[in-house]
């Protein structure tokens, strides 16, 4: 690590920072990448590496017709235009170009239908009417592979293991930083330190929603996210938002990993409250998902029997047909010969969860779904047969809760440009931040698959970008100007 100065100093090496990175050298500029942790990539590389853009080539290859504006509109309706529109139209239309930019590096995303987030192509990213969840060749650490070649391509520097401790701050400009009580000077800081979801402290200040899991959450979050973006904005006084939002994701209490791990429910399966009514389409996306069951007074029950617990597939952690039987001997899941004895042990009422299992027997093993359309949600996922009735005793009723904790979306907020603002609204000179870290784009509710990855690496490119043009003394620039356009993106 050299002491000597350099254009762009990048805190983090996940998909954010090593957007920034290749894109500030690309540039031109000199740049150091610092990462906490003994490898790149932070939460990307463990993430299915979908990215959500509009009016690609992919798309177009699919004779699908999509634009930026569409996306904005859906983005800003899903999210009750509470988020700064200027901000989400900056990233809506910057998230195209920013995956044909990754196509040009050499990310693969095959022009075909994909029905789920671990199979490359276009998939149905949330609950969008154009499907935009562009799923790449290796998922998210193919993604990295791909930017960590560029990377050394361009010579951005890494070092490794090191926790970047402060920033210098002069004369209210950001000069470098501090790590391994070395100073290292800058022209410009991107912070993309990923967020705080391995920091209980600020998980219980910040985002206490995630707490709704009990002793059953888990983070599926880097161990590098440990908040650090939050105390560099002190030290420039700024401005913080997103609190109280982020992604966590609805789950079987059982539950302890990713479904990468953990596997997936049976298909043929029905979600009650505490009424004993079914409530929901048992598919829908996570970008609603989480908020449809937290609503329902009573909690939430998944409800299966038996033929469904036997032909669990293998090879997994927790939904396996051992593990649940495990769980029913020992008493966490309810288990019982009839759907009424369930019902009792459930504390529902026995002649709503009769009467749910047989209207849904009625409907989805023959194709339809006339309260929760299922149907569409099973067709959009590649799925060809249509589920088993649910009457095969006995049957089983586990608890469903908020629990796997994904990503937190309360950062130091940015503007348009990726810059840094302090508490009165003003750029913080020198600074610049994407991903997690920067905040203002991942909002009360996550728009679907490829979210976070498409925030950061978009966010990311642009920070890069107008952090090299701080470096040669040039003003930052939107994003949609011509100046931008002819920098690259």
């Amino acid at each position: 690590m050299s002491e000597d100065n350099w254009d762009v100093v990048v805190i983090g090496g996940g998909g954010a920072g090593l957007a920034a990175a290749v894109s500030a050298a690309e540039q031109g500029a000199s740049v150091l990448l610092f990462e906490s942790q003994t490898e790149l990539g932070g939460s990307t590389q463990l993430s299915a590496g979908l990215f959500t853009a509009a009016d690609t080539s992919v798309q177009r290859d699919l004779g699908i017709e999509d634009s930026a504006e569409k996306f904005f509109q859906h983005y800003m309706d899903l999210n009750h235009w509470i988020l700064k529109p200027g901000l989400v139209r900056t990233f809506c239309e910057n998230a195209g170009p920013t995956l044909e930019w990754l196509i040009g590096l050499g990310v693969e995303i095959p022009a075909r239908e994909s029905a789920n987030a671990h199979m490359p192509g276009l998939a149905q990213a949330g609950v969008e009417d154009v499907w935009r969840g562009h799923v790449p060749k290796d998922q998210g650490y193919g993604l990295v592979q791909v930017l960590d070649k560029a990377r050394r391509d361009q010579g951005v520097e890494v070092v490794m293991n090191t926790r970047v401790q402060s920033l210098i701050v002069e004369d209210g400009r950001v000069v470098g930083v501090v790590a391994d009580d070395i100073e290292v000077r800058a022209s410009s800081v991107v912070i993309a330190s990923g967020g705080f979801a391995q920091n209980k402290e600020l998980v219980d200040q910040l985002y206490p929603f995630a707490n709704r899991g009990g002793d059953s959450r888990f983070v599926v979050a880097a161990p590098g996210s440990q908040g650090d973006h939050l105390a560099f904005g002190e030290q420039v006084d700024a401005a913080v938002t997103g609190e109280g939002w982020g992604l966590t994701l609805p789950t079987v209490y059982f539950q302890r990993y990713h479904h990468w791990q953990s596997g997936f429910p049976p298909k043929s399966r029905i979600y009650v409250n505490g009424a004993g009514r079914r409530f929901m389409d048992e598919d829908a996306s996570y970008a609603v998902s989480t908020g449809i069951i937290d609503a329902q007074r009573g909690g939430a029950w998944v409800v299966f029997d038996e033929k469904a617990r036997v032909n669990l597939p293998g090879g997994y952690t927790d939904w396996a047909s051992e593990r649940v039987l495990e769980e029913a001997d020992s008493g966490r899941t309810l288990r019982a010969d009839s759907l009424a004895e369930l019902a009792e042990a459930m504390g529902v009422p026995v002649d709503s969860l009769e009467a749910a299992v047989a209207r849904w027997n009625d409907q989805l093993p023959n194709g339809v779904d006339d309260d929760f359309l299922r149907h569409r949600t099973l067709a959009n996922k590649g799925s060809t047969a249509n589920p088993d009735p649910i009457d095969q005793g006995p049957f089983y009723a586990a608890r469903l809760l908020p629990a796997e904790l994904v990503c937190t979306h309360a950062g130091v907020e940015i503007d348009s440009n990726a810059s840094v603002l302090d508490r009165t609204g003003r750029p913080v000179n020198g600074l610049f931040a994407a991903g997690e870290a920067g905040a203002g784009i991942l909002g009360l509710r996550y728009v679907g698959g490829g979210n976070a990855v498409a925030n950061a690496l978009t966010m990311g490119r642009i920070a890069g970008i107008n952090a090299a043009r701080t470096a040669r003394g040039e003003s930052t620039v939107s994003p949609t100007s011509t100046a931008m356009t002819t920098a690259g993106i």
